[in-house]
């Protein structure tokens, strides 16, 4: 938490009896932090001075609860301390009539203290931080500040940017969505699918920024994962009817199920097919394969659900040459009529070429305009050495290298690279191609 609160008194708290742990009050924190936030913003009508206000509620926490204990209601014990201490800002702060006036009313509102899981406020502030007038980078960022209650410094670690710079990105967000008067509700009923597409991308966007690493040395950033499925999580609980967020939650839990096998014990990067399938999260597993089969009994398939779908076939198999590749491929067809781009005719390239052979998945990769695109060369590269053609192999996974910033992942193709170079030798035509990012 990021300490910006002032000395002051907080809510009596009668029902205390035990001393509070730090680890108790930052489970708290995680659990209600983006909750309380989103009451405030409704009550203050300022996402900023909600923000304040909440982080000084935490603090105050920290600073009484080891010693008195936590609330029966720790959520609205920082609701209503948040509230106070806004409402005592304001009064402060107050440099004309209108400003005490605002203050006043704010004091004088019915406003209870706790709303039972304010399912509109949250849904309100998710829509919000994922506005499209924002940048995308800007919807990442204040999702992860907001509901996330991630600091400005763990953000931007994350990303691997400076802190002045992700502190700039966030105060332009919140001032254009002051300045543009950016509503804070819920779309209308006709905007919500495309509103919701923008959500459900700024989540999968967090996940796979955690999952594979843009740039660095390490391959993964398990905090942006969980940090991701915590927040799916809440979606999907907030949006019960809405197959596409279940469908993302399932996808993340499935594709997360397996970094356990995903590197070794020096942070090398294993690719699946010769992943130790022992190690995967079996509990994931179940629960992703239960969300999957909630969304086939809703016939209503959408891209995150169908992905999910692939990922829990893989998760079936309990070796690789196990893989039922012929029902993946179907599902990339159906992806691929739902989604028609580049990237998902490149995954489904992978596909075909288990069930048909690397020359017609090559041709397919070939046809492709993904020069930009690391994966795409990774993949050509592989079909290339199955095929026998080391010379243009070894140059496409040269081509792959140079285009990510990944220190695994360039470590993973300099290998594949070299082993090309050393062996000369074909790669068994059955071996199977290192799966794209929905299978991972």
């Amino acid at each position: 938490m990021e300490d910006t609160a002032r000395a002051g008194g907080a809510p009596a708290n009668p029902g205390g009896t035990e001393a509070t742990s730090a680890a108790e009050i930052d489970r708290v924190f995680r659990a209600e932090y983006g909750r309380a936030v989103a009451v405030l913003v409704r009550v203050l009508g300022d996402i900023h001075l909600a923000e304040e206000a909440v982080q000084d509620a935490f603090t105050t926490a920290v600073r009484s609860w080891p010693s008195t204990g936590t609330p029966p209601s720790p959520a609205g014990w920082i609701i209503t301390t948040a509230r106070n201490r806004a409402i005592d800002r304001l009064r402060r702060e107050a440099s004309r009539p209108d400003r005490h006036a605002e203050a006043a009313l704010l004091h004088t509102r019915d406003e209870p203290a706790e709303e039972g899981p304010v399912r509109d406020d949250r849904l309100r502030l998710i829509f919000t931080c994922c506005h499209p007038a924002l940048a995308p980078a800007a919807q990442v960022a204040l999702t992860l500040r907001l509901l996330g209650g991630l600091t400005t410094p763990q953000i931007a670690r994350a990303f691997l940017i400076p802190e002045p710079t992700m502190a700039q990105r966030l105060a332009r967000a919140k001032a254009k969505i002051r300045d543009a008067r950016i509503p804070y509700r819920v779309p209308a009923e006709a905007d919500l699918p495309e509103r919701l597409r923008a959500v459900l991308a700024v989540l999968y966007l967090i996940f796979n920024e955690g999952y594979t690493a843009s740039s660095g040395d390490d391959l993964t950033r398990a905090g942006l994962c969980a940090e991701a499925i915590r927040l799916g999580r809440v979606l999907a609980e907030l949006m019960p009817d809405e197959p596409e967020a279940l469908g993302l939650l399932a996808l993340m839990l499935l594709i997360e199920s397996r970094r356990p096998a995903r590197t070794t014990s020096g942070g090398d990067l294993v690719p699946l097919p010769e992943q130790n399938r022992a190690c995967w999260d079996r509990a994931l597993i179940a629960e992703g394969q239960d969300l999957v089969r909630r969304c086939l009994r809703r016939d209503h398939p959408g891209p995150y659900q169908v992905q999910a779908a692939i990922n829990a076939v893989h998760a079936d198999a309990p070796t690789a040459a196990a893989t039922d590749w012929s029902q993946i491929l179907q599902l990339y067809d159906l992806l691929l009529t739902l989604t028609p781009t580049p990237v998902v005719a490149l995954n489904r390239a992978v596909a075909v070429a288990e069930v048909h052979g690397p020359k017609e998945a090559l041709a397919i990769v070939e046809s492709l305009s993904l020069d930009t695109y690391h994966l795409s060369h990774a993949i050509r590269a592989t079909l290339l050495r199955r095929l026998g053609h080391f010379q243009a192999a070894s140059q496409a996974y040269d081509t792959a290298m140079s285009l990510t910033t990944n220190t695994a992942e360039r470590t993973h193709l300099r290998r594949n690279r070299d082993t090309v170079l050393l062996s000369r030798r074909p790669q068994d035509p059955s071996e199977p191609v290192t799966p794209g990012p929905s299978g991972r």
